[in-house]
């Protein structure tokens, strides 16, 4: 999937620090081409996965449930995962087709928070990131039966070794029950660390997706 690139309305440089200083981030007008500047910092500075997102769902008794994942690709239309489908994210997703994300960058000190819609990914989508994969993670796809009970770490390897003698030449096709989701954000939230508090923060709204937004300035 095409990934924005940055338009500059990130952040500049603070003397005499490694870290960008976000002052000017509240400037932005489009809230994707800002997440784009922001995540190449991110990738810049972040020591470890600045890809991963908490991922919050509800339960079929309206109870939250969180997990972190990794974003594998954003543009202009969302932001896409992917997961086991049978796991307790997946039937909680399939059950409302809504979430919430959030990105938090210690060594930024920012945070992004995401609401909205989720639509599945392609099945071409899913088959080009699954074939991307590393042969080992691709046969755990199979192996793993995603938030289901495991009687021993043994049962487990026993299923890998299944799995990998079963494709032990050619090609590994995709399971069924692995695929994407894309969240179609109708609220995306950019939030830097300021002193005693007093923090800047900025939310875009959109009444769909693909309607315009608007932004607002919102207390710390």
């Amino acid at each position: 999937m095409t990934q924005l690139p940055p338009d500059g309305a990130g952040a500049t440089l603070t003397e005499g620090d490694s870290r960008p200083d976000s002052a000017d981030f509240t400037a932005a007008t489009e809230p994707f081409r800002l997440f784009a500047a922001w995540m190449a910092e991110a990738k810049a500075h972040e020591p470890n996965d600045p890809n991963a997102m908490a991922l919050a769902t509800v339960d079929d008794a309206g109870l939250p449930d969180v997990r972190m994942v990794l974003l594998k690709g954003f543009d202009e239309h969302g932001f896409v995962f992917y997961t086991n489908t049978e796991s307790a994210k997946g039937r909680e997703l399939a059950a409302t087709m809504k979430a919430a994300l959030l990105f938090h960058w210690k060594s930024l000190t920012r945070q992004v928070r995401i609401r909205g819609p989720v639509e599945h990914v392609t099945a071409a989508e899913a088959d080009d990131y699954y074939a991307s994969r590393p042969r080992g993670s691709r046969i755990g796809a199979w192996a793993s039966q995603q938030s289901r009970p495991l009687e021993s770490r043994f049962a487990l390897e026993k299923a890998v070794a299944a799995y990998t003698a079963r494709y032990a030449i050619g090609d590994i096709p995709r399971p069924p029950h692995w695929s994407g989701f894309r969240v179609l954000p109708e609220q995306i939230e950019f939030w830097h660390d300021r002193p005693f508090r007093l923090h800047d923060r900025v939310v875009f709204r959109r009444s769909a997706p693909g309607a315009a937004w608007t932004k607002q300035r919102l207390y710390p």
